[in-house]
């Protein structure tokens, strides 16, 4: 987790969004948020996979709202075997949504052709 950006994300945008329109529509909106970030620094220098971190981000917002959930809760999402599996699904699952081959190949792939051994 980026301590400095949920930071800066909890007081320029969930408190607000929470003030006005509750915590599910703040939670949502501030993963949101973080995808759009996630598309500037990932997907823009690859050139490619636009839309893709923010869908990640996108589905991490829906599994902590149903985690939360009374459902959620009342079976377990939040903790246990069930729990980790629940957590696999919704974040090891998708992870090539975020880490796309756009961004590979064309950014971390020449990175570290760059800083390897000469």
């Amino acid at each position: 987790m980026n301590t400095a950006f949920s930071k800066l994300a909890h007081d320029l945008a969930f408190r607000p969004l929470a003030w006005r329109f509750g915590t599910k529509v703040a939670t949502f909106s501030v993963f949101l948020i973080s995808g759009v970030v996630h598309e500037a620094v990932i997907s823009l220098p690859a050139r490619g996979g636009y839309g893709l971190p923010t869908i990640y981000f996108v589905l991490q917002a829906i599994g902590v709202l149903v985690e939360r959930s009374s459902l959620g809760r009342r079976i377990g999402l939040g903790c246990g075997s069930l729990g980790w599996l629940f957590v696999l699904t919704f974040v090891a699952g998708p992870v090539f949504w975020l880490f796309h081959p756009p961004f590979v190949f064309n950014v971390i792939l020449p990175m570290l052709h760059a800083i390897g051994p000469k």
